[in-house]
């Protein structure tokens, strides 16, 4: 098997287990309906943990373009390879949540809540509030990167790096997670919500592409400041990139704040226009 089919298989099985798990749990009538978030953390993380198995020996078992990126970026991988690793990513994304798709599809049927039939297939935020659901995203990558890279800094009986990967994820499902439903992935949200838009998912409400650029934007701009970061305290090397990905993160977040004014602004004409005779508190 190829490096690229690699990071396809893998990603495949990530998302099989992933957004598998939110369909039984979130899906009208299931045997796991409502199992809650303690359930959900620990199958992304055994999802995680079993990409890594299967294809670690192959592809590095990045996927995630975010770690391709941010390996990349402090020359632990090849950029000539950048390219072909998030291509095969985005596919194997496609293809496991297609998979997910048809192993439910009598649950997709039954259910009429469409914001439950979207959170199977991509991620959206609990409060929509641009600044804190992009800093969400942000910060649990950075903490993914930083994470693997000092996990494979140390040794471990061999085989355990996986498992030891897996736990982190939980640990960033736990903690982090709830705000946003941590994506920190670009593939695992943006490949399944095209497979949203595509899929003849019976009365599927929007695939909200409004949204979609956070959880792609930043895990891109939180992996390459954990890896950055990483060889700044733990090497001692400043790269200059590292003071690149800092603007591209302030410069995210002035945006966001002026997403979110816009937004607050358009909610309060809106209320005005409707409500002509009352204040708004």
């Amino acid at each position: 098997m190829s490096p690229f089919l690699g990071e396809v298989f893998g990603t495949m099985i990530l998302i099989i287990f992933g957004a598998g798990v939110v369909a039984g749990v979130v899906l009208k009538d299931t045997k796991s309906s409502g199992a809650g978030w303690i359930v959900v953390t620990a199958a992304w993380g055994l999802g995680v943990a079993l990409g890594v198995y299967a294809v670690g020996e192959i592809s590095g078992a990045h996927l995630n373009p975010a770690v391709t990126v941010g390996f990349a970026l402090v020359g632990d991988f090849a950029w000539g390879d950048v390219p072909a690793y998030i291509l095969a990513q985005m596919i194997g994304a496609m293809i496991g949540s297609t998979l997910v798709y048809f192993q439910y599809y009598a649950h997709f049927n039954k259910t009429e809540d469409q914001g439950a039939k979207l959170g199977v297939f991509a991620t959206s935020p609990a409060i929509k509030h641009s600044p804190s659901n992009f800093f969400s995203e942000v910060l649990g990558t950075f903490v993914l990167v930083i994470g693997l890279l000092f996990i494979g800094a140390n040794q471990f009986t061999e085989g355990l790096n996986p498992l030891i990967v897996g736990f982190l994820i939980v640990a960033i499902g736990l903690s982090l997670g709830g705000t946003t439903g941590y994506a920190i992935n670009p593939a695992r949200d943006l490949g399944p919500r095209i497979m949203h838009a595509l899929l003849p998912i019976k009365d599927k409400g929007s695939s909200e592409w409004g949204y979609a650029w956070i959880p792609v934007a930043g895990p891109i701009i939180g992996g390459g400041l954990g890896s950055l970061t990483y060889v700044a305290i733990f090497e001692g090397t400043i790269q200059p990139a590292l003071w690149i990905f800092i603007a591209l993160f302030a410069g995210a977040v002035v945006l966001t704040m002026m997403l979110e004014k816009k937004d607050v602004d358009l909610q309060d004409k809106k209320y005005v226009v409707h409500n002509p005779t009352q204040k708004k508190v």
